[in-house]
């Protein structure tokens, strides 16, 4: 099933949100405008407005409250996105120019302050304390995930639970606020709330695994993206730990010093390693059971178009080419 076969449950709401996102977008300076425009349009996949919107829509919400938490949801994700292109230096998102390359770090640390501002007065407006709660607390552990991941950098010797941490706070987080807020908004029992959040956590977990793979085995024209983007930053990512791991000892040296130096000299070397080691098939399965649990958690959720939705999008996050 496609994204867009996905989201035609929820067509309506995404075009409603999208309509938030411009009003929303709107400042005086053009610059901000030019900026938060450029990334905002440049084609991703929205699963974490999505998520807010199938999520309230399984527990039965009737109001359009969800709509301004989809787009306070994706100017958080956008904030970090500007912010993640600055500290990894990236040239390249969704196949076009990063935001920093076209207008500059300054100017994209700035709107990236400017998006995650609007979040916060956007939440303010919908006057509920969960609400800020759950937001407020998930901005906070993805700033941490980032700095996290800035510490993991040329660091060879981070594990496997050193690695899930980022995920969880980088990545899993706003996923699990998300579809928590829709949960909140649709004013579920405690238990629901809960099993929503623990959905979105092991989805976006599964999620990152995913594109932890694709970065050593997609298609750079289907993921937007160069490959060896991570190598390149000295990023260890869980295929590359694998080989540390479980390859044999000159496999294990190779990633190690490609970890240590960064740039992609030893590309094709760590690629080798990555293939022989069985490295990409171990994180696969790693994101397969994530998925498994995020549709264990939904199990208390009552059969509709909305549940079957969220089944779907756990089989898409791990079968998906970008």
């Amino acid at each position: 099933m496609t994204l867009d076969q996905l989201y035609a449950l929820i067509g309506p709401d995404m075009k409603a949100v999208d309509a938030v996102i411009r009003d929303r977008l709107h400042s005086d300076v053009v610059l901000v405008r030019q900026v938060a425009e450029y990334i905002i349009n440049s084609g991703g996949k929205r699963m974490r407005p999505a998520l807010v919107l199938l999520a309230a829509g399984a527990i039965g919400y009737q109001g359009t409250q969800h709509h301004d938490m989809a787009a306070v949801v994706e100017f958080i994700h956008t904030a970090t996105l500007l912010h993640d292109d600055v500290v990894d230096e990236s040239a390249l998102r969704r196949g076009r120019d990063t935001a920093n390359a076209m207008f500059g770090n300054a100017a994209s640390v700035l709107v990236g302050d400017f998006l995650y501002s609007r979040a916060f007065q956007m939440m303010v407006a919908v006057d509920d304390m969960r609400v800020m709660r759950v937001l407020s607390d998930a901005t906070n552990i993805i700033a941490e995930g980032e700095v996290l991941q800035l510490m993991n950098c040329h660091d060879a010797d981070v594990d496997e639970a050193r690695y899930m941490q980022v995920i969880h706070y980088k990545t899993a987080k706003l996923f699990e606020a998300a579809a928590q807020l829709g949960a909140i908004l649709g004013q579920a029992s405690p238990e629901v709330e809960q099993a929503m959040a623990a959905y979105g956590m092991h989805l976006g977990t599964a999620f990152q695994l995913i594109d932890d793979v694709l970065d050593y085995s997609g298609d750079e024209a289907d993921t937007g993206k160069h490959l060896g983007d991570d190598l390149a930053e000295g990023k260890p990512t869980l295929p590359l730990i694998y080989v540390m791991q479980h390859g044999t000892p000159d496999q294990a040296a190779c990633v190690r010093k490609a970890i240590e130096n960064g740039g992609r000299e030893d590309f094709p070397a760590v690629m080798g390693a990555i293939r022989e080691s069985g490295a990409l098939e171990h994180a696969r399965m790693r994101a397969k059971r994530e998925a498994e649990l995020a549709r264990d958690a939904i199990s208390c959720l009552g059969a509709s178009n909305y549940q079957k939705a969220l089944l779907q999008l756990s089989f898409f996050a791990v079968e998906r080419n970008h």
